[in-house]
């Protein structure tokens, strides 16, 4: 036995987290200028210490490095920080950017959405008999992935806006209520997914549903209220690391309840943001601010073991084809579902493109969704590997576009010290 096998997994995780977390940060100093979101760095990091580039090298590093006895606490770690980031997703969804907007946006938001849907079925129809594993029917394949085509990833979304200072504009509020309205219908329609191809029969799927059902009432009607009560009194806390310990507890149990549902962990970290009081500036210094760090440090492991999953090179010629397809109804989807509602509704060309661009970001969003899919045989890995790559590629798109984008408006309005895309229509109520 070799001292690096002598070795306990306990002591190797540590050095992966290590390993991780100095490809990342190397990567993120590498292409700062790029203007690209973190989020587009982690992913491309964890493509890199897997078999698609580190596998390149001789000696199988990938399996030296993260040996598998080591990854089922790899795995811990990393379900710890995307429970946080889901958290968080949740919290930062806040549903009154919904109220007032009219009947443009809901119009809007609804086509942003049905419109990839149906398209990324579409694709789906042309791809079962090549992709889908054996015994998943044409129908669930459909419905799993037109829900991953149509999804935007609202954290990362808001994260350009902000970047890019659209917080106040007309297309940056438009892009933040119709991102919030789909994520939480793609997630709805994720649950009875779930449900489906974890159910054992129509009584299976009826319980699920269900017992979604009364936990959904109970986040609402008890849970809600318990939150707003504790947190009111946040300051008269004399720990503040309590509210903390609280909050991270009740977003464990929350995940704890709908994975004994049977719907996955993941929506209960999210329903939990959902419900939790907002407008209160001491909660995002006292508790959202440590779990974004908290959460930045564990997530980079979760894209490892992503990337341990992905094999770009044993894609192959017919792999690289269903990649082109793939990235053809996704940007085209999101364009058209966007895009031209967005020109029908009043906004200009360039407006309308920069709401398209936004749209078309899938971020980790989308890797979450691929995951519960290969989890659950619903894609085999080769697809896996084709639709995280459309992942990176629509999320790393969006800087270069908003970057042309602001150029033209230079070219026709003079320099602006603002960044990119910088003088839309500021939005009412802003």
């Amino acid at each position: 036995m070799s001292a690096h096998n002598a070795l306990p997994p306990e002591a190797v995780v540590l050095a992966d987290l290590a390993i991780i977390l100095t490809v990342g940060a190397t990567l993120v100093h590498l292409v700062r200028r790029l203007r690209q979101p973190p989020v587009v760095v982690e992913i491309a990091a964890g493509l890199m210490l897997g078999p698609s580039l580190l596998g390149l090298l001789p000696g199988n590093l990938p399996a030296r490095l993260f040996p598998a006895e080591a990854r089922p606490a790899l795995s811990v770690l990393a379900q710890l920080g995307l429970a946080l980031f889901m958290f968080l997703a949740g919290w930062e969804l806040d549903p009154r950017r919904l109220r007032g907007r009219g009947r443009a946006v809901g119009t809007i938001a609804v086509l942003a959405m049905a419109v990839p849907f149906v398209l990324g079925g579409g694709a789906a129809a042309l791809l079962h008999d090549s992709q889908a594993p054996e015994g998943v029917g044409t129908g669930m394949f459909a419905l799993f992935m037109g829900t991953a085509f149509s999804i935007t990833a609202f954290p990362v979304l808001a994260r350009i806006i902000r970047d890019r200072g659209l917080a106040r504009t007309h297309v940056g509020v438009l892009a933040m209520a119709c991102a919030a309205a789909g994520d939480v219908v793609a997630w709805c329609v994720l649950v009875l997914v779930v449900a489906l191809a974890g159910a054992r029969g129509p009584d299976g799927f009826a319980a699920v549903i269900a017992c979604t059902a009364v936990y959904g009432a109970v986040m609402v009607l008890v849970v809600r209220p318990l939150l707003r009560r504790l947190l009111r009194n946040c300051a008269a806390w004399r720990s503040g690391s309590t509210p903390l310990a609280l909050i991270v507890s009740g977003v464990l149990l929350s995940s704890y309840a709908t994975s004994w549902i049977g719907v996955h962990a993941i929506f209960g970290a999210f329903a939990f943001g959902l419900v939790m009081p907002r407008g209160e500036s001491a909660l995002e210094e006292r508790i959202a601010q440590p779990l974004e760090r908290a959460s930045a440090l564990l997530l980079p492991a979760f894209f490892t073991l992503t990337g341990l999953s992905t094999d770009i090179g044993g894609l192959g010629r017919s792999g690289f084809e269903v990649l082109a397809l793939v990235l053809v109804v996704a940007v085209a989807g999101k364009f058209a579902g966007a895009a031209v509602p967005a020109r029908l509704t009043g906004s200009g060309w360039r407006e309308a493109a920069v709401f398209g661009t936004l749209m078309n970001t899938r971020g980790l969003t989308e890797i979450v969704i691929l995951g519960i899919g290969l989890r659950l045989g619903l894609i085999g890995p080769e697809l896996f590997t084709v639709m995280v790559l459309m992942a990176l590629v629509t999320t790393a798109m969006a800087g270069p576009l908003l970057t042309w984008f602001g150029r033209g408006t230079e070219a026709a309005h003079g320099p602006s010290r603002a960044p990119a895309v910088p003088a839309l229509t500021p939005s009412k109520g802003q």
